[in-house]
């Protein structure tokens, strides 16, 4: 679609042109123009990281990493091409890799960000401002995963692709930058085609419809938090991990072994229950030490911190800090298993 200028005596046609043309590179003007005004092309979003690639065995980096205000991360992938190449795709892959990280994470994220732009925020009470929260809410954090595609112009597959896999429940956004040259001055026209604007508030609805069928099917979020009383102390309105950590810390401090916690959660394999590692270690020795192993640590789903180790008289042991709607069950079973530990348990109200 042209743009045209209405001057005194006509209706002027300006030219388009490509970035390349206009001498406009991808990473070192599009990216870095953007990333201090993504609402642009994505709004309400805080930039959390640029060219992220914090994983293993993958070369590639997100362009700009985001967070919106319902808490969800936003890949944002960046092209001046005629057509958008196969950035659904590789957006999808990074999605999937992001998907796993913690509220913590984030902050460590963030915090290199920051530091690179040399900016003095602190990190964490940015982030929770930018939210709107007063804690982090760590079990409905970075629940969903959001990708904006930006591109001078989208092929008919790309954005056939990205219409199939919004109507399956993906949250993809295309948006349009496409160049202009006037009399020196390049121009661009931004718009959001996927979803188009006109009916973007009805496709939302239909969304959220869809959506709420499908977790009245399917659903597998547990948001309950718990009142764990140990010793009579009580530790108000907890997360499911953080409840767990409590409870499993006082029955290895009493003499329970983590072989027999996991034994008394017969449906969850122990491998997936501590991970191990010989000596007494501090959080950093035994992430370093795991990582020698074939199949490595994902840092991101185990209790790290010094203070969440747990140590008997020659190993140490990680807690995993993944719980899904079966966290009750594994409490009730833990308790029957090891009674008269002066623990007790009930769902917040």
């Amino acid at each position: 679609m042209p743009i045209y200028e209405i001057a005194t005596d006509q209706i002027r046609k300006i030219a388009e042109t490509s970035f390349s043309e206009a001498g406009i590179k991808e990473r070192a003007d599009l990216q870095r123009l953007l990333r201090s005004q993504i609402e642009i092309i994505s709004p309400e979003t805080l930039v959390i990281a640029e060219e992220f690639g914090e994983w293993e065995d993958a070369k590639r980096r997100i362009d700009l990493l985001g967070l919106d205000k319902d808490a969800n991360l936003v890949v944002i992938e960046l092209k001046r091409t005629e057509d958008g190449g196969h950035m659904d795709l590789q957006a999808i892959r990074y999605a999937a890799m992001v998907s796993t990280m913690t509220f913590e994470k984030v902050i460590e994220v963030y915090g290199a960000y920051l530091k690179k732009i040399n900016s003095n925020l602190d990190p964490r009470s940015s982030i929770l401002q930018f939210l709107g929260r007063d804690d982090p809410n760590e079990d409905s954090f970075a629940q969903d995963v959001r990708i904006v595609l930006a591109s001078a112009e989208f092929s008919k597959e790309l954005t056939t692709a990205v219409l199939w896999l919004n109507d399956h429940g993906l949250d993809i956004r295309c948006v349009r930058i496409k160049p202009y040259k006037d009399n020196g001055r390049v121009l661009v026209d931004i718009q959001s085609i996927i979803p188009l604007p006109e009916a973007q508030e009805f496709q939302v609805q239909i969304k959220e419809k869809q959506q709420r069928e499908r977790e009245a099917r399917t659903s597998s979020k547990d948001l309950t938090r718990f009142d764990v009383s140990i010793a009579g102390k009580t530790y108000e309105r907890q997360y499911k991990r953080n409840a767990m950590l409590l409870i499993v810390k006082h029955l290895c401090g009493s003499g329970v072994t983590p072989q027999q916690i996991a034994e008394a959660i017969s449906w969850r394999p122990n491998q997936r229950l501590f991970r191990m590692a010989n000596g007494l270690l501090t959080g950093q020795q035994f992430v370093e030490r795991l990582q020698q192993t074939d199949d490595g640590l994902d840092e991101t789903r185990w209790f790290l911190a010094d203070e969440d180790l747990i140590k008997t008289a020659e190993n140490t042991y990680a807690l995993s800090n993944q719980w899904g709607t079966r966290t009750a069950e594994a409490i009730s079973d833990i308790l029957a298993a090891f009674p008269g530990r002066n623990i007790t348990v009930t769902a917040s109200e």
